[in-house]
């Protein structure tokens, strides 16, 4: 296994999808783009887009659970979506727990109200970021 591989990382929502890259070699995540959603469904010609740029040699997905750990229906949606681009792109796909990146996000940006629409765009790239980053961290 090589320990030079890039990562895509995915921050999945039913109406902004966060995307961030990240590199094992030096174990670091980063903040790309986020792409709209249609119920959870991308423009998948987007997605493959950055795929070409990137080449990444895996996909991490974040996975919405509970507080408790237990799924939801996020979780399932999540899932799916995953399963798509692993699918659809045959690259490999793993999940990452993604409890409170959003949270984390919004208050690395020190933002307590409504977002615009900018705004939310940073915080969908910043949670992809976080998820990416933490699955780095655990490897």
């Amino acid at each position: 296994m090589s320990a030079a591989r890039t990562l895509l990382g995915f921050d999945f929502g039913m109406k902004n999808i966060g995307i961030a890259v990240g590199q094992e070699l030096t174990a670091t995540a980063n903040p790309l783009t986020a792409i709209k959603a249609r119920d959870g469904i991308p423009d998948w010609s987007q997605i493959e887009k950055l795929l070409k740029e990137w080449q990444p040699d895996l996909l991490i997905v974040g996975l919405p659970l509970n507080m408790d750990g237990t799924e939801q229906e996020m979780t399932a949606a999540a899932k799916r979506f995953g399963n798509r681009l692993s699918g659809r792109f045959n690259i490999p796909v793993e999940w990452q727990d993604e409890r409170l990146t959003t949270y984390e996000a919004l208050d690395q940006m020190g933002i307590r109200s409504k977002m615009d629409s900018r705004q939310r765009s940073d915080v969908d790239q910043l949670s992809a970021q976080l998820i990416l980053q933490s699955w780095l961290n655990q490897q």
